[in-house]
């Protein structure tokens, strides 16, 4: 978060839905990290990011700790319900804690279907 960045108090914050903890999970099933978040999903909040509505989480932590993109630890592909190839990736900070939920819509235009854990293709934890 930069210095410009609004202060987590000014962002619209709230705790992650059910379907996108669905997601998370079967995005994270195999992953090192899989047991540890899945525990505490429920816990997690998130800041819808401005992509255009594709769908992509930043989620929240203290203002002390002033995360850093660290790296993917998951990803997998889908198909939107107009037939558009999606792209989503689950990602750590430099310390190993829950990042981003990032999705990348080809053509980026709003996501039509929020996928289901069995719409995922390819799925890899790194």
């Amino acid at each position: 978060m930069s210095a410009e960045s609004p202060s987590h108090s000014d962002r619209r914050v709230r705790p992650l839905r059910d379907d996108e903890i669905e997601l998370l999970r079967a995005l994270l099933a195999t992953s090192p990290l899989s047991e540890a978040v899945q525990r505490d999903l429920s816990d997690w909040r998130v800041e819808e990011m401005a992509d255009g509505g594709m769908g992509s989480l930043t989620f929240v932590q203290s203002e002390e700790d002033r995360p850093r993109h660290g790296r993917s630890v998951a990803e997998a592909m889908y198909v939107d319900a107009d037939g558009v190839d999606v792209t989503i990736a689950v990602d750590v900070d430099d310390k190993g804690i829950l990042y981003e939920l990032d999705f990348w819509k080809v053509d980026f235009s709003p996501l039509k279907r929020y996928p289901r854990p069995s719409d995922l293709r390819d799925v890899r934890c790194m």
